[in-house]
């Protein structure tokens, strides 16, 4: 897969993708990244990325000319290419976002600065917007490693084990279960002697159960849309029999 990142400061992603998974995932082929600098597609001699906005008021706008330019250039011919704007008025990033972009054999990802693009690129260039919250910071450089980062996870080969995504929080609709390394006791805490006991099948059950109960506690919404198998079916009723934690009336519906 191939991510071109349009920004006006390239040198804000050069870094985080030069280590760790990233730089894996570049080394073995999973995945290129290039970062371009807007400014190679202006044409005045100071090449002005933006301008002051029509109307007024403070701040300054990203011009629709250098980066419509810069688009057309790396999509050439192919119009299906995803054309991603970082933005805290998009679609929310999810896990669900991050499986249907990891899709694409290409994508392009624009970052915004200063009070964002001139609204003809996201009216008549952008296909997809994209948000990691409700805030807002300088730029889109960070939101678009978050996005790269979330979708190359999910490629095959990006990660030391095959399973890995797969088992990661939002992947099976419930958050991720507790993890211990040693030692086995640290400060008098121990680690739950289940994990040590060599038992795959009941340490599976553990953890299941342990997604769930994390998952009630603190994400309850996406409890509420898990879609539930007979092993859920059986924790759930043990936790609420156990009284381990508010089990919400959606769910309990499910399991009459």
């Amino acid at each position: 897969m191939h991510f071109d990142v349009l920004t006006l400061f390239p040198e804000l992603i050069e870094p985080y993708i030069q280590a760790s998974i990233m730089q894996r995932a570049v080394e073995s082929g999973v995945v290129s990244i290039s970062p371009h600098n807007l400014r190679d597609w202006t044409t005045d001699k100071h090449h002005t990325a933006d301008d002051t906005p029509f109307g007024g008021g403070g701040g300054m706008v990203m011009k629709p000319e250098p980066v419509f330019a810069a688009v057309e250039s790396l999509r050439g011919k192919s119009q299906d290419i995803a054309v991603i704007l970082m933005t805290p008025q998009g679609e929310t990033m999810t896990h669900a976002i991050a499986e249907r972009f990891s899709r694409e054999e290409r994508v392009i990802i624009l970052c915004g600065r200063y009070e964002g693009m001139d609204e003809r690129v996201r009216e008549h260039l952008v296909t997809d917007e994209i948000s990691i919250g409700d805030f807002v910071l300088s730029g889109g450089e960070l939101p678009a490693l978050i996005l790269m980062e979330a979708v190359t996870r999910l490629l095959p080969g990006a990660l030391g084990a095959s399973n890995g995504a797969a088992e990661d929080s939002f992947a099976s609709g419930l958050l991720e279960y507790p993890h211990y390394t040693r030692p086995a006791e640290f400060r008098g805490w121990k680690v739950p002697g289940v994990l040590t006991s060599g038992d795959h099948q009941a340490v599976n059950l553990w953890r299941r159960k342990q997604s769930w109960l994390r998952t009630l506690k603190k994400r309850p919404d996406l409890a509420e849309e898990k879609t539930l198998d007979g092993l859920d079916i059986v924790i759930l009723k043990e936790i609420i029999a156990k009284q381990e934690a508010e089990v919400p009336q959606k769910i309990i519906e499910k399991l009459r």
